[in-house]
């Protein structure tokens, strides 16, 4: 996960909860929901940080608190995320995100800042993930599933990818570094770079070891 920073919500979400007999399921502009939620998380799943798509046959819109038991959050633009589809439609084991956690709970939601996604999700260079609280190392494995096979690989190979031109190119300095680290966190065109955590994690590693020296 990485921390979110939620926007304003769209308009047209803002005028329908107005309505008498409003809910979600009678919300009409979802296209200019997955839009905003796009947007604002630079493009990446809220909870593994693949590749998303304002569009349905790339992403869901995924209720922190779900509508099932708390219904009174269901036009909570708070309570909303962006999320993949998580392999939906394959086998449980390969199911991950919002397809695996569905009606259940879970104690971080990366749009909230008191949460503090990141100081409680950390990225091993073997392109697992897990939280120092067990908690949450319970729920990262057996209810969002983030450690699922695909998952690691592809965090392994964009890590693995990233250091290799680091050394190939002898950018190892840290006022590059520092650059990079920008780039990889909080880029000028807005979009991020799928699974852009394993790297932001892995610099800030690095360049802490940098200045203890």
């Amino acid at each position: 996960m990485k921390a979110i920073k939620k926007g304003n919500e769209p308009p047209s979400l803002t005028q329908h909860r107005c309505k008498t007999f409003s809910d979600y399921d009678n919300y009409l502009d979802k296209d200019g929901l997955r839009k905003n939620l796009v947007a604002e998380q630079g493009g990446i799943c809220a909870y593994c940080l693949q590749r998303i798509r304002p569009d349905e046959s790339h992403m869901k819109i995924e209720h922190w608190h779900c509508q099932a038991k708390y219904s009174t959050e269901q036009l909570d633009y708070s309570n909303m995320l962006g999320v993949c589809l998580g392999n939906k439609g394959k086998p449980e084991r390969n199911q991950h995100c919002d397809t695996k956690k569905d009606d259940s709970d879970i104690q971080l939601n990366p749009a909230n800042p008191l949460h503090k996604v990141e100081e409680l999700i950390q990225f091993l260079g073997n392109g697992r993930v897990k939280s120092p609280d067990p908690k949450i190392d319970y729920e990262i494995n057996h209810i969002l599933n983030l450690n699922e096979g695909s998952l690691v690989t592809n965090r392994a190979g964009v890590l693995d990818s990233f250091i290799k031109m680091l050394i190939d190119k002898g950018e190892l300095k840290p006022p590059r570094l520092q650059k990079m680290l920008q780039d990889w966190y909080q880029p000028s065109n807005g979009v991020l770079s799928p699974f852009c955590m394993v790297v932001v994690h892995w610099l800030r590693k690095k360049m802490n070891r940098t200045q203890r020296i």
